[in-house]
């Protein structure tokens, strides 16, 4: 997935164990002065992430790599194309031997690698954790991994959306969207199927459900635990989705329970980065967390 942007690493077990111990740890509610700077705090580092030079907005480009050689530059003749005017028709190759991926640079390319120049580099995937990042000026060029398939995602510290970006938009901080949830565990964990927009589908593990109340009706979530995480990761959709949100559904972080308990603030409810570009891969909710209610909290889709 493109959202494990944090390394929590914790085994899978000992986080189930931790999520259903007894004792009074039950989330308290939150005041509503002390629930509103939580929000903004959360919202500001929220901007700051997505408008640094390493964020979605930066992301203009995404090649898949078949077999063998793969040219890389800004020709539109070559694999992966990179920007015009940010770099020569032709700066290398990169080789793809199943699934590894050496890159040749061509000479005097200007192509680095933490700072240090590069002839040929054999590339980590983000599959493997963090990806072998390669650099020429305002561009970044790196592996990612979805499935059997190798793809090239480009980004420009100097993109247009960045430059051009317009801020984030919200729903009014409503401390009824702060919900208290019930984790059910499965026993054994079970797999849920996540497809996303390429049109695949990933296995991914679910502990247990997350249930809560909202207007007297009970609804269910299936997060999933990504790779190296101990938070919960929802995947959900709602009736706010293709008109007030984003069409595709949104996402939303909850800690490991503790108590049997833990809370769904859907005031932190964002977008995937598909709202901001077309490069990204981002999953999709699965059916069983569709809920018929409109969420009314959180980021509305970005209009521009």
């Amino acid at each position: 997935m493109d959202v494990a942007l944090l390394v929590r690493a914790a085994p899978f077990a000992a986080l189930l164990a931790a999520a259903l111990m007894t004792g009074s740890a039950t989330p308290p509610p939150a005041d509503s002065s002390a629930h509103r700077r939580e929000i903004e705090q959360w919202r500001a580092r929220r901007l700051e992430r997505l408008e640094s030079p390493e964020g979605w907005l930066t992301l203009v480009g995404l090649s898949w790599l078949e077999p063998g050689k793969n040219a890389v530059g800004s020709d539109a003749g070559n694999r992966v194309v990179l920007p015009a005017g940010k770099a020569a028709p032709f700066v290398g190759t990169l080789d793809r031997a199943g699934d590894g991926v050496t890159f040749h640079a061509a000479p005097g390319a200007g192509v680095t690698s933490n700072g240090a120049p590069v002839t040929t580099l054999v590339l980590r995937s983000d599959k493997d954790g963090e990806p072998t990042a390669l650099s020429l000026g305002t561009l970044t060029f790196y592996l990612i991994a979805r499935g059997d398939r190798l793809g090239v995602r480009v980004k420009d510290s100097e993109s247009p959306a960045r430059r051009g970006f317009h801020g984030l938009e919200y729903y009014a901080i409503d401390p009824k969207w702060r919900v208290e949830a019930r984790f059910e565990p499965y026993s054994p964990p079970k797999k849920v199927a996540i497809p996303n927009i390429l049109g695949s589908v990933d296995q991914e593990d679910c502990p247990g459900a997350l249930a809560f109340e909202i207007d007297g009706k009970t609804y269910r979530l299936d997060p999933v635990i990504e790779r190296g995480e101990t938070d919960f990761f929802v995947i959900f959709g709602d009736r706010t989705n293709g008109q007030e949100t984003y069409g595709a559904g949104r996402f939303l972080y909850a800690s490991p329970p503790v108590g049997g308990r833990t809370v769904l603030d859907f005031n932190k409810a964002y977008n995937p980065p598909c709202v901001f570009t077309p490069y990204a891969t981002c999953p999709l909710p699965p059916p069983e967390n569709r809920m018929a209610i409109k969420v009314e909290a959180g980021e509305k889709v970005y209009k521009h």
